[in-house]
């Protein structure tokens, strides 16, 4: 089950460049996504109605060069032309007489923004394609009109329940990231945090990092952070240290039923950290290929559909994800505002 009406994250915007396409499957369905020479990104159904033959391997005309004065994908197979907007513009074949409205052709469009460095797009039942977005997605706070400073991105073999839930699951540390540097089986002690709904999901809010978290010591001072995730599947952790702030956002994007792409991306104001970019990367891609390698270990598990648990406290997470989750889902068919059914709690748990 994915969620619908809702915003994915798509790529980062430096992936699309101006007056080029790329195409990409998510929540199962092949879309292309376009720049145009303007700058503005759009994303269709990568399908050309006619014979079937993916949009993104054919070529995207600016307004001035696709004759029909706006921006045009042209299919490679008979030349039919798309706007942006999904609307057929031109099939070449046609002779005069061949009474063809070819407005009336058209592929699927899917609204889309760009944030902050940060292509989303809205992804909704075929049946409501045109329904305009209810919401906007994520904004990083503090860093308006800015892109991450550093990213990766990784795919997970997974279901995207999976993926989130390993994700944020708080006691997994000393055993999958466990290493010198960051966590031993040693530095396991118990903790306290207290949480409070937020927007589309919940917050564990501002505290002082625990004491065995070496990486905020970097950043001197005495930081604080907040760590929110909303739905479908976005973590997003606020650190202020001084006069600092990073801000690290985790996109988790379904791409079918057996692979979700995990994308981390970071923003920051303190320069050496970019000094440090090489580094970074190299933790960065170690964190998520620890994560990767054993939700993908926990496939040779799950293919015998074993019934799992969820305990208190360390799993309260898990429990709301599927409780928001669901709730969306309710609301969306029913046509109603979503209630969030988290409330404010401390949960303790030994990491």
């Amino acid at each position: 089950m994915f969620l619908r009406d809702i915003w994915y994250f798509a790529m980062p915007g430096e992936a699309l460049k101006s007056g080029g396409l790329a195409n990409k499957v998510l929540l199962g369905e092949p879309l292309v996504f376009g720049r145009t020479r303007q700058g503005e990104p759009f994303a269709l159904r990568d399908i050309c109605p006619h014979r079937g033959v993916p949009l993104s391997a054919g070529h995207l005309y600016d307004a001035g060069s696709s004759g029909c004065g706006e921006a045009a994908i042209e299919c490679p197979y008979h030349g039919w032309k798309f706007n942006t907007s999904g609307v057929c513009t031109e099939i070449p074949s046609l002779v005069p007489g061949q009474d063809i409205d070819v407005s009336r052709i058209r592929v699927r469009r899917y609204p889309v923004r760009e944030v902050n460095g940060n292509i989303w797009v809205y992804m909704t039942d075929e049946k409501r394609a045109d329904l305009a977005p209810t919401h906007e997605p994520p904004a990083i706070p503090g860093f308006d009109g800015k892109s991450a400073n550093i990213r990766e991105s990784m795919t997970f073999s997974c279901h995207v329940d999976h993926a989130v839930i390993g994700l944020m699951d708080p006691a997994h540390g000393p055993f999958v990231h466990r290493s010198w540097y960051w966590r031993t089986k040693a530095s396991i002690h118990e903790k306290a945090k207290n949480f409070a709904p937020s927007e589309m999901g919940f917050a564990m809010v501002e505290h002082t990092p625990s004491s065995n978290s070496f990486a905020y010591r970097i950043l001197g001072g005495k930081p604080t952070t907040e760590i929110s995730f909303r739905l479908p599947g976005i973590r997003l952790e606020r650190i202020h240290a001084g006069r600092h702030r990073v801000v690290g956002l985790t996109a988790v994007t379904p791409i079918d039923e057996t692979s979700t792409e995990i994308t981390q991306s970071f923003y920051w104001t303190l320069p050496l950290l970019s000094v440090a970019k090489p580094v970074l990367r190299r933790f960065m891609r170690a964190f998520l290929g620890q994560d990767r390698d054993m939700v993908n270990l926990q496939q040779q598990g799950l293919r015998f559909e074993p019934r799992l648990m969820l305990i208190n406290d360390s799993d309260v997470q898990a429990k709301w994800y599927h409780r928001l989750k669901n709730e969306w889902d309710e609301a969306t068919a029913q046509g109603r505002p979503f209630q969030n059914p988290v409330k404010p709690v401390t949960l303790r748990w030994r990491s």
